[in-house]
């Protein structure tokens, strides 16, 4: 397997992929990242999301040995899994980039998902200078899925080779079930 993720090692990510991914990303906000230590050991933390399409958005205190190794290294390996899911999708693991989100703005309309799906939680704190809001957004994807006792695995290659699959910045977005990620792509392989 190639370790360059802009080989492309994985078939491009579908439209269809997309909608049943960003579909599983709207149910779960819980996701463990790994980043990189200075000392080469990975770090994983557990942290809270929301996405927007395909990009997923943090909160971090600036710091906390986190930021100081993503200011350092921005490449983060993510596992997000479906709370008490035994059929069809029942995880994701990511691999991307993760940069920090500076705009005003853009922070104000992701305060503005994080109140609509998840109205009992704190939304982002854009004036505090103690915390960072980051923008990850992934290149590789992997799927896992089970379907009647059978695991499988589906991958996906994003970012330029992804264009034409997911159109404008990967917002296709619905609420249509994700069922499997054998249904997905040829690719898939059994786990």
């Amino acid at each position: 397997m190639h370790t360059d993720l802009n080989t492309r090692p994985y078939p491009p990510i579908t439209r269809r992929a997309v909608t049943a991914i960003t579909g599983f990303l709207d149910r779960e906000r819980l996701m463990s990242i790994g980043v990189n230590r200075p000392d080469g050991w990975p770090q994983v933390t557990t942290v809270g999301y929301v996405n927007e399409g395909l990009d997923l958005y943090f909160v971090t205190d600036r710091e906390s040995q986190k930021f100081a190794n993503l200011e350092a290294d921005s490449r983060v390996s993510l596992a997000i899994h479906a709370d008490a899911r035994t059929d069809g999708t029942v995880g994701l693991v990511m691999s991307g980039h993760a940069h920090q989100v500076a705009d005003p703005d853009e922070i104000q309309a992701l305060n503005a998902i994080m109140s609509a799906r998840w109205p009992d939680f704190s939304v982002y704190c854009p004036t505090s200078r103690a915390l960072a809001v980051l923008r990850f957004r992934p290149e590789v994807i992997c799927v896992s899925s089970a379907v009647q006792g059978q695991s499988s695995n589906a991958y996906f290659s994003l970012g330029a080779f992804a264009d034409d699959a997911v159109g404008d910045g990967y917002a296709a977005r619905t609420e249509a079930p994700f069922r499997g990620a054998a249904s997905l792509t040829h690719s898939s392989a059994p786990t």
